[in-house]
């Protein structure tokens, strides 16, 4: 099965060709790019299923009728902030979508947050649009908390500043293979992976 990863981020379409081949499953992701780049898309519906909808649909529109796409839409959603920058999580420093400027962003505004009132949580919902109408939404979600300063080289986002429950290390900090396992990506990912299974038999 071939999916066409609705979205231009680079680090997304490798993490997504990583948890592939860690199903097991004859899964290939293809990037946006390999059909002329994925369209503009508003991400406006407020929820992270409405936003994934809207980017499959996008880059569906310019694919063959029988090609399934994935969309993913994810966000960080932290308690102090109620919830903030959830859905807008690519957005949080403007509309330029900078991630090193949104991760900056965050870490003056938690400046004087106490240790004891830093928890979050990432959510990432993955949609799956197939022929003939298809759709399913997969949904991953993983607790943690934030650190005072960014740790840490590897990930991307927010990854740097996000303490997964039970870890003392930033999702940045943790080798590729385990922050797939642990992340909400990841965790969304083998909800798909089983979905994939059982409809191959």
């Amino acid at each position: 099965m071939k999916f066409h990863l609705a979205s231009g981020n680079a680090h997304k379409a490798e993490e997504f060709r990583a948890l592939a081949a860690a199903s097991g499953l004859a899964v290939t992701v293809v990037s946006a790019a390999a059909t002329g780049g994925m369209p503009p898309v508003e991400e406006d519906t407020g929820t992270f299923a409405g936003n994934a909808r809207k980017k499959a649909q996008a880059l569906r529109a310019k694919l063959p009728d029988d090609a399934w796409v994935l969309a993913d839409d994810s966000g960080l959603c932290v308690d102090a902030l109620e919830g903030a920058p959830g859905v807008e999580s690519a957005y949080y420093a403007g509309p330029q979508g900078d991630g090193a400027a949104n991760l900056a962003k965050l870490v003056v505004v938690m400046r004087d947050v106490p240790a004891a009132e830093r928890g979050a949580h990432f959510v990432c919902v993955l949609l799956v649009l197939g022929p003939g109408g298809l759709e399913q939404v997969f949904e991953g979600l993983v607790g943690g908390r934030l650190e005072r300063e960014p740790r840490g080289g590897g990930g991307f986002g927010y990854d740097p500043l996000f303490v997964p429950d039970g870890l003392a290390r930033t999702f940045a900090e943790l080798p590729e293979a385990e922050k797939n396992r642990l992340s909400h990506r990841g965790r969304a990912w083998a909800r798909l992976a089983e979905w994939v299974r059982r409809r191959s038999g």
